[in-house]
């Protein structure tokens, strides 16, 4: 059986774009939650999410993997990009849009 923390090192190396986060992208279950979701949705790119108030031992574990207390995580190509405040500073100055678009698999024609 693997570890949680195996578990979470798959979903971040399978996932391009992955944002922890209480809820989901459409039922946020905590404001900071709902800013980050919304930031990274109006990037307009297709991104994974975990929610780690249905996977309580994620909710436990990524917080000392990460050496990042709190929720929302953005992890984009396997490097944790900050929380709440960053993503949403990150969306406000642009920078985000052009993480994310580089980072998004390029659709086959």
């Amino acid at each position: 059986m693997s570890s949680v923390v195996d578990t979470i090192k798959e979903q971040i190396e399978n996932n391009d774009i992955l944002l922890y986060m209480k809820g989901t992208p459409k039922f946020p279950q905590c404001g900071f939650s709902s800013q980050a979701s919304q930031a990274l949705m109006s990037c307009g790119e297709k991104f994974a999410f975990v929610n780690i108030l249905e996977n309580p031992e994620i909710r436990a574990e990524l917080p000392k993997y990460a050496n990042w207390p709190t929720f929302p995580q953005l992890w984009v190509k396997g490097e944790l990009v900050g929380g709440c405040d960053i993503i949403v500073e990150m969306a406000q100055s642009g920078e985000l849009q052009t993480l994310i678009k580089d980072a998004a698999p390029a659709d086959a024609e």
